[in-house]
């Protein structure tokens, strides 16, 4: 089934007239709008021409336009921050049938803490304006995910370390451990790591940015 066409409906004195408004309204070429006369109107009466105008359908992003974009926009935030780095770019597989692969951002070069900042918060910070702008240019949600100097790798290591110690811990004492407050992506990191741990069973308790994990024994379930 093809994708619905765009279309206006205008009135006007005459066919010339209308095509001229289309124009001006749409801001497509008069040679690629597509004229359906409704009603060819009556001199005599004055009763106007009505006609359905037919816009030409948009071609679908690809993906080297969205790369491209990407790159440009964390290149320009970069550049209004007079921050010197590389911008690389490209997609990372998706982690199940159901996600749509992520656009991944890697920035590297010398002293880029402060584009990190307490915990992760800056980059987060930058993550979600970069995303804002590139789903205006596409009037479309993109999953982009960026990253500075492999902060996120080494963090998500440190989680998955964190996860399995923990979790050791509480199924050799039976007692609950509760984890320091964790943006919702840390979380689930953990959530991930110990879905399929036996003998313990992970939940998310607390409000805003004191949301944390909470590992317990399998038997408290």
């Amino acid at each position: 089934m093809g994708s619905e066409r765009t279309s206006l409906e205008l009135i006007a004195p005459d066919l010339e007239t209308a095509i001229e408004r289309a124009q001006a309204e749409s801001g497509v070429p008069a040679e690629d709008l597509e004229i359906e006369v409704l009603d060819e109107g009556d001199a005599d009466t004055g009763r106007e021409v009505r006609v359905r105008v037919l816009l030409p359908t948009s071609e679908p992003q690809s993906e080297k336009d969205i790369l491209m974009a990407a790159r440009k926009v964390v290149s320009d935030l970069l550049g209004h921050m007079e921050i010197d780095a590389e911008v690389q770019i490209g997609y990372q597989q998706a982690e199940s049938a159901e996600e749509d692969p992520a656009l991944q951002v890697d920035i590297e070069g010398e002293d880029l803490d402060m584009l990190v900042g307490r915990r992760g918060e800056a980059l987060a910070a930058l993550q979600y304006i970069a995303r804002l702008i590139i789903a205006k240019t596409f009037d479309r949600w993109v999953n982009l995910n960026l990253d500075v100097g492999g902060y996120k790798k080494h963090r998500e290591q440190q989680l998955r370390r964190l996860a399995q110690r923990m979790a050791q811990q509480v199924h050799q004492f039976g007692r609950p451990i509760s984890l320091e407050p964790m943006p919702a992506n840390e979380r689930r990191i953990i959530h991930i790591t110990l879905q399929d741990h036996s003998g313990v069973t992970t939940e998310s308790s607390g409000e805003g940015n004191h949301r944390r994990v909470t590992i317990q024994p399998e038997m408290l379930r």
